[in-house]
């Protein structure tokens, strides 16, 4: 796979995934019909998917974009926000989602029509 595929599926961003195959020593090859030497197919073994399920992301900022569909963006996205939070502002959080649940959560945000 790309790196540019590897960030899609992932939510990470493509300088992300570059990062981890220097670091990792992940396999690569160059792709076939692009010059320059610096277009590389990243070999996805066991290593990789390993990798990428155990990365956790902290600093590094979730690509999502209006519209996307990439679960994993989104919850890197709101691991993201969560990391971002007081403990103070995570209890709270805790506290409306245990009582409300994700039905109430929605439409108090006017996401999801009441029933």
């Amino acid at each position: 796979m790309t790196p540019e595929e590897l960030s899609q599926l992932t939510g990470y961003s493509r300088q992300t995934i570059n990062k981890w195959v220097r670091k990792e020593g992940w396999k690569t090859s160059p792709r076939p019909g692009v010059q320059g030497g610096k277009a590389r197919l990243v070999h996805v073994n066991e290593k990789v998917r390993e990798f990428i399920r155990c990365a956790c992301r902290i600093t590094d900022e979730p690509q999502l974009s209006e519209g996307s569909t990439n679960p994993n963006a989104l919850n890197a996205l709101l691991l993201t926000l969560a990391n971002e939070m007081t403990p103070d502002e995570q209890k709270q959080l805790t506290t409306l989602l245990l009582r409300e649940g994700i039905s109430g959560l929605l439409q108090r945000l006017g996401i999801r029509d009441q029933n």
